[in-house]
């Protein structure tokens, strides 16, 4: 199947939102019902690992078993309904001119690093790191912590699985100014680490910034 990519007709300029995310840096906001995100690789083969949460309840998370058990498909590109946990629907993929993201690599850990390259890695920054970062800082009633780290998307990361099961990590597939984009359907919190990697040839070891925009619905 040829991937035909699907182009948004919003423009930047007019978004109501916008926002450059450092490599290595993070990112947490409420997106209220009816406002659309776009999430865009800058220079091309970022990783932008994100989580989002119910805003009312953020115990109910995205679900990745959930989501692709939906939809039938491990990857994620336009169509593509985001389910929480409990079953809700989130957000709704609306644009994506990448065409495929993994929902099933997780997020970089110290601890991951070491198994995945060498032990002497273990210090290096990892997203879980900003993770932890961004939920401690989020101005919000609910008690956010490690527990509500569940298994993430990873934005215009290519991971592919193997006919025995095992996964891949592979150059990506995305380019420069390449975008996801999403429609809430529900109030929800997004929560972006974009990825600090420097062992993984995925992006020739050099991350590089990401861009978040948002355009508010109709009220």
């Amino acid at each position: 199947m040829v991937f035909i990519p699907t182009l948004s007709e919003k423009k930047s300029e007019n978004s109501d939102y916008k926002k450059e995310i450092l490599a290595g840096d993070g990112f947490m906001k409420r997106i209220n019902k009816g406002d659309t995100l776009r999430i865009v690789d800058q220079a091309g083969n970022q990783a932008a690992d994100t989580l989002f949460f119910l805003a009312d309840d953020p115990a109910d998370h995205y679900s990745a078993s959930m989501t692709i058990q939906e939809q039938e498909s491990l990857y994620l590109s336009t169509g593509t309904i985001l389910v929480s946990e409990s079953g809700k629907k989130m957000l709704k993929i609306t644009a994506d001119t990448c065409g495929q993201h993994d929902t099933i690599g997780g997020a970089c850990s110290c601890q991951s690093n070491t198994v995945r390259y060498q032990r002497e890695k273990v210090s290096m920054h990892a997203c879980r790191d900003t993770f932890m970062l961004e939920m401690s800082r989020f101005a919000s009633g609910y008690p956010f912590s490690k527990r509500d780290l569940a298994p993430n998307i990873n934005f215009f990361m290519n991971v592919p699985v193997a006919p025995e099961g095992c996964l891949d990590f592979k150059d990506g597939v995305s380019g420069a100014g390449f975008y996801v984009e999403l429609e809430a359907l529900e109030d929800v919190v997004v929560l972006i680490s974009n990825c600090p990697q420097l062992n993984n040839p995925c992006n020739a070891y050099n991350p590089t910034p990401i861009e978040v925009l948002i355009w508010k619905g109709e009220a």
